[in-house]
């Protein structure tokens, strides 16, 4: 049996913050705003996969109202959503994903983002697919103030 779920995040970028995407800090003059490390990547693919088995969303298992989840790393969310999709008899059969930015540009880290994923899920690599994209500086991600992420996750029933 698959299950399909689909997630989406967005970000304000503002000064002092690290840029945390994918797992990966990407030099730029600013970072995501956000209770945790605001990796809007991961919290669309979070989103998703709990999407697929509909058991919420990331802010129902990981409230930013929890001083728990403050700055922590969204690679230990990914990590423990992946567990909760395990403990239904799950796997991931593919993850598909764009991230909606005008800059920095991505493509020079979207291998090192796959590699990092895969190694959290404990997946193979050809299993994710990253895609960025600009909104031809149109909206609050084309007029650089944010960033945004969505996500197709297919989860397979392990027999």
């Amino acid at each position: 049996m698959f299950r399909t779920g689909l997630g989406y995040d967005i970000h304000k970028l503002d000064y002092d913050r690290d840029l945390i995407i994918g797992g990966i800090k990407i030099p730029y003059e600013k970072g995501l705003v956000g209770h945790s490390d605001a990796d809007v990547l991961i919290h669309a693919i979070i989103d998703a996969m709990f999407g697929a088995l509909a058991l919420g969303d990331i802010g129902t298992h990981f409230p930013d109202t929890d001083d728990e989840y403050k700055n922590i790393s969204s690679i230990l969310l990914l990590k423990r959503a992946m567990n909760l999709i395990n403990d239904e008899g799950y796997t991931i059969n593919n993850i598909d994903c764009n991230i909606i930015v005008q800059e920095p540009k991505m493509k020079p880290y979207i291998p090192k983002m796959r590699e990092t994923l895969a190694q959290a899920l404990m997946i193979d690599i050809n299993l994710i697919s990253i895609k960025a994209k600009t909104n031809e500086n149109m909206d609050a991600a084309g007029e650089k103030k944010a960033i945004e992420a969505q996500a197709v996750v297919t989860l397979r029933k392990d027999t």
